[in-house]
């Protein structure tokens, strides 16, 4: 039942719309239920005694959130594990951007009321404020790299009424896009994947430079030096620069064919160059995994190489990595397990042939290698910004490195996790990418932060989603909930009697609610793991 009421507007319209939505005592507290009010979808939540309704729709792929999990005021995409505050709608935890349109509640007489703005009715996210740049302040930040840590970032200065100059510097051709998807849609428009328009920018007084590459960084006189000879002053500066992916290391590696899936263009590349031809995969990785699985039916055949017995082997062990490997086996796709590329052969300068190390010659049109990524840090050379043995830049808590005023984010990062007691770790998540960014930008602005994030990512294989949060490094056992044989599982990574990480298929919000039990500084016992009763993850 829907009824009209509030302001009347110059054409005589209602302004408002209310909708009786359900009666007081259909939720108690600790529920969500998605309710209507005329054609929009709301999110009714009960914590604390109290009512409040928000949008219905996660920000970042738009996942209905009633199927995601509530625990205390917030509520968490069951899909990618973006955090919503279910009284103000702000954003919380990540990906996405914005955050959720809020609407009023009233109780009254045992029933419950939600009224919606005509204006914003069939508005499903909101972004929050943000002022823009003041000539007259004379104070820059700039942001090297083009990612969502760097994107994060300038957002998260402008929403703090922060007006001095914010530029972000990236090598890239485009300004900051969705890039989780060029590996699992290849063929798609760059208009279709950027995290924010063109004029978004302008709007908001954030300079965008494509195309630029920063080459050295000078602390002692705050400036950046640029490939095209060109030097930027700053008074504080991120580090967001990313990884590369690792380049193959044998003979005829140099070919044409031969790719790697960095940019936008490389992926644009592989999928034309594919159609119809001989693909061969090396690198049993996530990216190597979802480019086998997206080529499956485009190329004419698919093959895929690795040293490993099964994919991610290592990170989700053995009895997924097998599952993985039947599924796109079922997509035609022939695996050369326990197998090192020794050579890639050529004609006329194209690739022809891929050699293995057990001898057999696969035919090839095309190679595609995800074969790990190397830290972005070589410009920092004789810059005394601190890096690890593997070139990701040490930080603290607060991102900031050991240089004053010099803050790095993102998966060049090598930063404190909480939840493994401030192990230092290097962690390549589109989540955590956004989440350093917010933290830094904070720091800047003298608002100290920490970094708590949970550690959250999802892959796609065959049109199905595995969803991983935690940190399972150093494992020594693994718990499964359902049957991974029949694609329908809930796997629990224990180290030291308690869980360290969670992965899923078809297993909804399991993953999500661990997240956010982590997230709490719960610590899940391994017997709470072993037990048959799973009421606890609210499934």
């Amino acid at each position: 039942m829907n009824m009209h009421q509030g302001g009347v507007g110059q054409s005589g319209e209602q302004e408002v719309v209310t909708g009786l939505v359900c009666q007081e005592s259909d939720l108690h507290d600790g529920q969500m239920k998605e309710v209507s009010v005329e054609d929009q979808k709301v999110l009714l939540v009960r914590t604390m005694g109290q009512y409040s309704a928000i949008g219905s729709r996660c920000s970042h792929y738009s996942a209905p959130l009633i199927k995601g999990t509530l625990v205390g005021e917030r509520v968490r995409c069951p899909f990618h594990g973006a955090c919503f505050n279910v009284r103000t709608g702000d954003i919380e935890e990540y990906p996405g951007l914005d955050c959720l349109p809020t609407y009023k509640v009233k109780v009254q007489d045992g029933n419950v009321y939600v009224s919606i703005d005509k204006k914003s009715m069939k508005l499903t996210k909101r972004m929050k404020e943000m002022c823009t740049v003041q000539p007259d302040v004379k104070h820059t930040v700039l942001l090297v790299g083009g990612g969502p840590a760097s994107l994060v970032c300038a957002e998260t200065l402008r929403q703090n009424c922060y007006q001095g100059r914010v530029v972000i510097v990236t090598r890239d051709g485009l300004p900051p896009f969705d890039k989780p998807k060029l590996s699992k849609a290849m063929n798609v428009e760059s208009s279709d994947i950027l995290l924010r328009p063109h004029d978004f920018y302008q709007q908001h007084g954030i300079e965008m430079w494509t195309g630029k590459e920063v080459v050295s960084v000078n602390p002692a006189e705050k400036y950046v030096k640029m490939s095209d000879g060109t030097s930027e002053r700053y008074d504080q500066l991120l580090l967001s620069t990313g990884c590369r992916a690792r380049p193959l290391g044998c003979p005829g590696s140099d070919l044409k064919g031969v790719h790697l899936l960095q940019s936008y263009e490389d992926a644009k590349e592989i999928h034309t160059s594919s159609l119809g031809q001989r693909a061969v995969v090396i690198g049993a990785s996530f990216i190597g995994m979802e480019a086998a699985s997206y080529l499956s039916d485009k190329a004419a055949s698919v093959a895929l190489v690795s040293p490993t017995k099964y994919p991610f082997e290592k990170s989700l062990g053995p009895e997924i990595g097998k599952m993985t490997k039947e599924m796109l086996e079922g997509k035609n796709i022939k695996f050369f397990m326990n197998n090192k590329v020794t050579e890639i052969r050529g004609e006329n300068g194209k690739v022809k042939e891929v050699v293995l190390s057990d001898g057999t010659v696969l035919e090839a049109d095309v190679v595609i290698a995800g074969i790990g990524v190397i830290p972005n840090s070589d410009f920092l050379a004789g810059s005394d910004v601190a890096v690890d043995s593997r070139k990701a830049i040490i930080v603290d808590k607060f991102m900031r490195t050991n240089v004053a005023d010099i803050f790095s984010a993102g998966d060049v990062a090598s930063f404190p996790l909480t939840i493994r007691g401030d192990q230092r770790v290097n962690i390549g998540h589109w989540q955590m990418s956004h989440a350093h960014g917010r933290v830094a930008a904070l720091n800047m602005l003298n608002k100290p932060t920490t970094i708590e994030s949970v550690p959250f990512f999802w892959s796609v294989l065959d049109g199905k989603s595995i969803r991983y949060a935690g940190y399972g490094e150093g494992y020594t056992e693994i718990i499964f909930k359902g049957k991974v044989e029949e694609r329908k599982f809930l796997a629990f990574y224990i180290k030291d009697e308690a869980v360290v990480a969670a992965a899923s298929l078809m297993f909804d919000p399991a993953v999500a609610h661990v997240a956010e039990l982590m997230a709490r500084g719960t610590v899940i016992t391994k017997a709470q793991a072993q037990a048959e009763d799973l009421s606890w993850l609210q499934m």
